[in-house]
């Protein structure tokens, strides 16, 4: 069983505290620290590395790499490794989840030069580079783990780390809240994992601007408690835990992309440290400008293939002064599927629009003590004056009617909306008190809005069918939709079943013209359906633009581009 999966058995299903709880343990344990490196290695018995600084580390690398030949990483390490039609890991026709990767034995020297821009903020001990190397929200794994971890703790120290690593062609891995859903922060080939957390500062708030610079580190949730005084708040919600850096990576969004945008549209400059330590910065602080390459969308969702962020500056709203949450059920889900169509079309701007299929609700019900009714359900959020809050809920009123909705809800008052979004908030959560010894395969298709109702409808069909338990979440104001498959990791037929639902869903949301991921991102687990969704002119593309930055390979290998892409 996952770490993730026996901690979340165990925890109660509560919202903001659940949330926070586990924060706070992955965090205490990443920042648990000897005062020397010497006493790391001195004291780590349990792998007998018991030794001094000045000895080889090269045993160390070959004992915690067993199984795995020590190679040289060549330049340019996902480049052209199935040119004989071998369809290796995340190549087209891949079907493995277990990354492989030739390890490169760490120096001595490498490691004495992060040692001295570091000073005691790294760490070689093996529970902590295990921990970073196995994604806690992500049944994707890999072979090898970091050789070792630093901890940056200013824009310097980052750059100082990359031109080492980068002279010496060690890989790189950046690493955030690690709530990544497709193995972005494995480490198939090892190297030097950068955990970005002590960089977590609001750097500066410009209200009347409505922005604010921050380093990467910090999450989004932790931004919201620093801003809601001020009365603003940034609008992006995605998994709890994840920071800024992280999101910008992945370019992700989450419930309120269909009213404010996902990260895209909210990051107004970023500051890049690129593969050969040199920083960028890749616009300045205005809304809008047309002078040059956009290197700031460049960045966003270029998955630490590009280069390591250390600072953002982000597009801020103000905190609305009124809102209704409502509810209500559907006989089926193209019903519910339908009016999530009809309200986007009628104009009406929800800030929110979700829906949860019956398998949902029921895990909701088992996880709570509730007693929802268990069929397909959609909640709406709305925004603005009171007035036309309850203007906008009357008219979505009207088209629920319209499409054999019932038992339509509303609230205002802030602690009845707190209990009723509170469903939608513990969803992930509760499909684990249905399963608690599963894992779960989180998938993630969007489709333009039209095709949504057909889509879900066809996946519903098969997820249905399965003997796996699968639930149905969906943003769907935006035509984004997730299935949570719980597995049994010890069975290899359940894995295939759930690999089988997810390859079912992707091809057929591209065949509708959408994408094999609306928000989380490629990482390890969709390099596969790259080339059927964007044509090898466009990987070809993306290839070029990853060996003129990163002529070494060393960041983040392994990652976003199919290692089957030739130019």
């Amino acid at each position: 069983m996952s770490f993730f999966s026996s901690l979340v058995s165990r925890l109660r299903f509560s919202s903001r505290p659940l949330y926070s709880n586990l924060r706070q343990t992955l965090l205490h344990r990443r920042m648990i620290r000897h005062s020397t490196l010497e006493q790391t290695l001195i004291s780590d018995s349990k792998h007998s590395w018991n030794m001094s600084w000045g000895c080889s580390l090269l045993p160390m690398a070959l004992a915690v790499s067993a199984g795995t030949i020590s190679l040289n990483v060549q330049s340019n390490l996902s480049l052209c490794q199935t040119q004989n039609g071998d369809p290796s890991f995340g190549g087209k026709g891949s079907t493995e989840y277990l990354v492989n990767g030739e390890h490169k034995n760490v120096p001595q020297e490498l490691f004495d030069e992060l040692k001295d821009i570091c000073q005691d903020n790294m760490t070689i001990d093996y529970d902590e580079r295990s921990d970073h190397g196995k994604p806690h929200n992500s049944f994707h794994k890999a072979v090898n783990i970091p050789d070792v971890i630093v901890y940056p703790r200013c824009e310097k120290e980052v750059s100082d780390v990359v031109k080492s690593c980068n002279k010496h062609k060690v890989p790189i891995v950046p690493y955030g809240g690690a709530t990544s859903i497709e193995g972005h922060t494995l480490s198939p080939h090892g190297g030097v994992c950068i955990d970005m957390t002590l960089m977590k500062s609001v750097k500066s708030l410009h209200i009347k601007d409505m922005d604010v610079v921050v380093e990467p580190g910090i999450g989004w949730m932790e931004l919201n408690e620093f801003l809601e005084p001020y009365g603003l708040f940034f609008p992006l919600d995605p998994g709890p835990g994840a920071t800024i850096g992280g999101m910008c990576a992945t370019r992700c969004s989450g419930s309120l992309a269909v009213r404010y945008g996902t990260m895209r549209d909210n990051v107004i400059s970023m500051k890049v440290v690129l593969p050969d330590g040199e920083v960028v910065k890749t616009a300045s602080r205005a809304r809008k400008s047309a002078a040059g390459y956009d290197l700031t969308r460049l960045m966003i969702g270029s998955e630490g293939t590009l280069g390591v962020i250390t600072e953002v500056t982000l597009r801020l709203q103000r905190i609305p002064g009124n809102s209704v949450v409502a509810m209500c059920n559907f006989p089926t889900i193209k019903d519910a599927a339908d009016v999530a169509i009809a309200t986007m079309m009628s104009g009406i701007q929800v800030s929110r629009l979700e829906l949860l299929d019956e398998v949902q609700v029921k895990a909701i019900n088992i996880a709570n003590g509730k007693k929802l009714p268990e069929v397909p359900t959609l909640m709406f959020e709305f925004i603005g004056t009171e007035a036309y809050s309850r203007e906008q809920t009357l008219i979505v009123q009207k088209i629920v009617s319209e499409h054999n909705g019932s038992d339509f809800v509303f609230a205002e008052d802030p602690e009845a909306k707190k209990e009723l979004w509170k469903i939608r908030k513990e969803a992930l959560w509760a499909c684990f008190a249905m399963e608690p010894n599963f894992e779960a395969m989180i998938t993630d298709v969007c489709v333009p809005l039209s095709h949504l109702a057909e889509l879900i409808s066809r996946s519903k069909e098969k997820l249905d069918a399965s003997r796996l338990v699968c639930t149905v979440i969906a943003h769907a104001g935006d035509g984004n939709f997730h299935t949570v498959i719980l597995f049994d990791p010890s069975k290899d037929e359940d894995r295939r079943e759930a690999e089988r639902l997810n390859h079912f869903m992707v091809h057929t949301a591209l065949a509708m013209e959408g994408t094999c991921t609306g928000e989380h991102g490629v990482g390890t687990g969709k390099m596969k359906y790259l080339e059927k969704e964007l044509g090898m002119e466009n990987l070809r593309t993306m290839k070029k633009i990853k060996d003129a930055l990163d002529p070494n390979g060393i960041m983040n290998p392994g990652k976003l581009i199919p290692p089957h892409v030739c130019f």
